[in-house]
């Protein structure tokens, strides 16, 4: 075969200085300001995005120029580009190479990014990893991980962390799962086998609730926040009345309020039961939102930056500002289900599908949503009453 040329020649390699230097077809010589010398090619993976959905581009070590000649680079730099254009990454089907942890993971965090509900859960997933497992086993070669390494990651927060501790094991074991499948390990998954010994001790975890506001506190503590111009605290004010999740609110689009029919329809992919919610609007609601409109934001509830909504700590820090330290956010759908549950008559199953809480079967369900967004929409207007003061026999 005749050799592949290029812009590069053997004593430009030698010779070049500091900086990066091209030799053509994604090839590049790397020499560090120390004087050492390596090659690396740069790609893009045919069919793999990046988190804001462009092409990825990745570099690939090829070695360091003492052990790699400029024939050598060159040849395995096009091996690479003809994986990377059949959708190949060239880290995992190089031969005899066996990818980090680290590596590993990050291919896989890259994969999986299509299928998260949101890019925070996608973070969240590596975030844990890089702070839990990278620093243990991050540079250690895939196939080389077993049970005492999977220990030395998990058992320093198995009962202090224990809820972090296990997505923390979900995710290594995901890694492990999906290196086994691209031939890097054989065996048992050692964290299945670490789950099935008991090598670690049964932690009990007792349930976090929310606290929430007494039902009879609201009507004052929404005074105040009627009286806040802050953007938050109109936020607040319409997750009070609504009964909704901080990201349900704070992601509200306008494409997504119907004001002729009075309603809110939250969609499926931003639901923690990933089904759309209708949610009927009140007066009080309406006439917190509506005047939002002249801002011509794609958010109902615009942040700092443009286009972009309110931070997910934004109502938090307002209550911490107001000196309500034993509230949170969330906290208010229980204050709604408790008033609902002492004041009202309303049936259980009107209360619960007003939280978007799953009442019953599937067919149940599809049932409900058809026949109680009236009933639901009774209830929520005798709420608003009673949280702006207009509803004098609700408590």
């Amino acid at each position: 075969m005749a050799p592949i040329k290029g812009k590069l020649t053997k004593k430009l390699v030698q010779s070049l200085g500091a900086g990066r230097h091209g030799d053509g077809g994604g090839l590049c010589l790397v020499v560090d300001p120390s004087g050492a010398r390596r090659w690396i090619v740069r790609l893009t993976v045919k069919g793999q995005k990046n988190k804001n959905g462009s092409p990825l581009r990745t570099d690939f070590g090829l070695g360091g120029v003492d052990v790699v000649t400029l024939d050598d680079a060159r040849e395995r730099a096009l091996e690479y580009r003809r994986m990377a254009k059949q959708g190949l990454n060239p880290r995992f089907n190089v031969k005899n190479e066996i990818p980090t942890f680290e590596e590993v993971a990050r291919q896989v965090h890259i994969d999986r990014l299509p299928t998260w509900k949101n890019p925070k859960h996608g973070q969240q997933w590596l975030n844990t990893l890089k702070e839990y497992a990278f620093p243990k086993i991050g540079r250690m070669p895939i196939d080389k991980i077993g049970q005492p390494e999977i220990l030395t990651c998990l058992s320093p927060i198995w009962t202090d962390k224990h809820e972090t501790a296990k997505r923390v094991s979900q995710r290594i074991k995901a890694v492990l799962d999906v290196a086994k499948s691209k031939g890097f390990r054989t065996g048992e998954n050692p964290v299945t086998e670490i789950k099935d010994a008991k090598v670690l001790p049964k932690v009990t975890a007792k349930p976090k609730h929310h606290k929430a506001m007494r039902w009879q506190d609201l009507p004052s503590f929404y005074a105040d926040l009627k009286s806040r111009s802050a953007m938050s605290a109109k936020a607040l004010m319409f997750t009070c009345l609504t009964g909704s999740r901080t990201s349900e609110v704070l992601g509200i689009k306008w494409s997504e309020i119907d004001f002729k029919t009075g309603l809110w329809t939250c969609p499926a992919e931003r639901m923690k039961g990933h089904e759309e919610h209708q949610v009927p609007l009140t007066q009080e609601m309406i006439d917190i939102i509506e005047p939002l409109k002249t801002m011509a934001s794609t958010y109902v509830f615009e942040g700092q930056k443009r286009h972009k909504p309110l931070s997910n700590m934004s109502m938090l820090m307002l209550l911490r500002r107001m000196k309500m330290r034993d509230v949170t956010v969330h906290g208010f759908r229980s204050t709604f289900r408790d008033w609902a549950s002492e004041v009202t008559d309303a049936p259980r199953e009107v209360a619960e599908m007003s939280l978007s809480h799953k009442v019953g079967s599937d067919v149940e369900r599809a049932y409900a949503r058809s026949k109680l967004l009236d009933k639901r929409r009774a209830l929520i207007e005798r709420w608003s009453d009673y949280v702006t003061g207009h509803d004098r026999n609700a408590g």
